[in-house]
């Protein structure tokens, strides 16, 4: 026991590291989470065709925000382990290299939104099981989310460069207060232009919509100047556009290793999307209650969240400073941290789940639905985080390639055809529909075992660079 009690539990001192790394993480997105949240139960007071119609848009930028995130994971896996090997030039290049493909993605997602966004948006619902006037106002709520929230798309990216570029030097602090900031004038501004308070314009959704756009490029404009005044502590921004130019040689191995990551999230989000699609075909119910579910998920998700990140950050660090034996031990710790910890989140969420639906103006079979679902939620929560670690443990090591195999192709082999096939050929509510897809994470928690016992993630990419 006591063997066991030093492989799976850390020192005081340990602990004190992880948290001074975990906090902010968990602090940013816990408010961003608990806005969605708000700002999600406020469009919700307007209706379940208004907060369906925004549900929709936000599955489809989904995709491009977790585009950018794969992205950026790869040059992720580089600035960590340039920063465990002191490598100011070659952090440096990694954030150039995160700026330009941030940009060419914006342009690509932009330009599929304004041309496909009408049909993209159809595939979410189901003329048999709504009226044609609840799919003709839904479009339309879409229509008008839509064309305002594409504006938010670059500062939104940005952001995302510069943050995750901070996170890999173990600088959460700014990012987090970047995104309080942000949170509370997207909360302001939803309460101001959804409602029409304090004489402001009734805008409904394309309310909402400009909150957020506003919200981004505050956001934006703070993380900018705060990490540009404080660039005696951060070397790599020193010269960042004064002869901009990054290594080909980097180059080839960010892509290398990162194209996986970036078919990865795509495909990931895009087939995560698809499976939604497969709920949605019980109705506009489903879509409401599905929504409900996620928007709060994503809120008690957080410390998951926050760990995977925290997992990949450390262990690359000490797989760039050559230490393969503290990578190991120290994700051993913090995998079995995260499941403790998640275990008793999930216990909370099936614990609220019937009193947290009804916090949104929708029908009763909405609420109840959605109540199941976060049941359902909350037990797989702890299987979930173990997932989430392993998933970030590998990657750490630049086997992105597994890491593909492991979340994207497991989604598209797995996940979609269990979600297709009892949607399309049984009368299976979207309850047990969705109960029965998480369980194939019982599978993926097996592999990822497998993965993890045999050390092959275990890998210093950068000693060459």
């Amino acid at each position: 026991m006591t063997s066991l009690r030093k492989k799976l539990i850390g020192t005081r001192a340990f602990y004190a590291s992880v948290l001074a790394l975990l906090i902010p993480m968990i602090v940013q997105q816990g408010i961003t989470q608990f806005v969605n949240l708000l700002d999600n139960v406020m469009v919700g007071r307007l209706g379940t065709a208004l907060m369906s119609g925004v549900a929709i848009v936000n599955q489809i930028v989904f995709i491009f925000n977790l585009t950018i995130f794969g992205g950026l994971s790869g040059a992720s896996i580089f600035g960590a382990q340039f920063f465990g090997k002191k490598d100011q030039e070659g952090i440096r290049n990694t954030l150039r290299f995160r700026l330009v493909f941030s940009v060419v993605v914006c342009a690509l997602g932009i330009s599929v939104f304004l041309l496909f966004g009408h049909q993209l948006f159809q595939l979410y619902l189901n003329e048999e099981a709504s009226s044609p006037e609840e799919i003709a106002a839904t479009l339309e709520h879409a229509k008008d989310y839509m064309v305002i929230v594409l504006w938010g798309l670059l500062p939104f990216a940005l952001v995302q460069c510069v943050s995750s570029t901070l996170r890999d030097v173990g600088e959460t602090f700014s990012p987090m207060v970047a995104s309080i900031i942000a949170i509370c004038v997207n909360l302001v501004g939803n309460y101001l232009l959804i409602f029409g308070s304090f004489g402001f314009p009734r805008m409904g959704v394309a309310g909402a919509a400009l909150a957020t756009v506003i919200a981004r490029y505050m956001e934006m404009a703070y993380l900018l100047l705060r990490t540009y005044r404080r660039r005696q502590q951060f070397p790599f921004v020193q010269g960042l556009f004064h002869n901009f130019h990054i290594p080909m040689s980097l180059v080839k191995q960010i892509a290398i290793t990162g194209t996986p990551l970036l078919l990865n999230e795509t495909l990931w989000s895009i087939g995560t999307a698809a499976v939604n699609m497969c709920y949605a075909s019980r109705g506009l119910e489903a879509v409401a209650a599905t929504n409900i579910n996620s928007t709060v998920w994503n809120l008690f998700a957080i410390v998951m969240m926050a760990m995977g990140n925290a997992i990949g950050i450390l262990s690359g660090q000490l797989l760039g400073a050559n230490d393969i034996p503290g990578a190991k031990d120290t994700v051993r710790k913090l995998l079995f941290f995260s499941v403790c910890i998640n275990l008793v989140i999930g216990g909370m969420i099936v614990a609220a789940a019937p009193f947290i639906p009804y916090i949104y103006n929708t029908e009763p079979a909405v609420r109840q639905t959605a109540t199941y679902l976060l049941m359902v939620s909350g037990a797989f929560l702890p299987l979930t985080a173990y997932v989430h670690g392993a998933y970030f443990t590998i990657r750490s090591g630049g086997k992105t390639f597994i890491t593909f195999l492991f979340d994207c192709v497991f989604t598209w082999v797995v996940n979609l055809p269990v979600a297709f096939c009892l949607c399309q050929f049984t009368d299976l509510s979207v309850v047990w529909v969705f109960f029965f897809v998480s369980c194939a994470d019982i599978i993926k928690a097996v592999i990822g075992s497998a993965m993890l016992v045999s050390g092959i993630w275990a890998k210093n990419v950068v000693s060459g660079s």
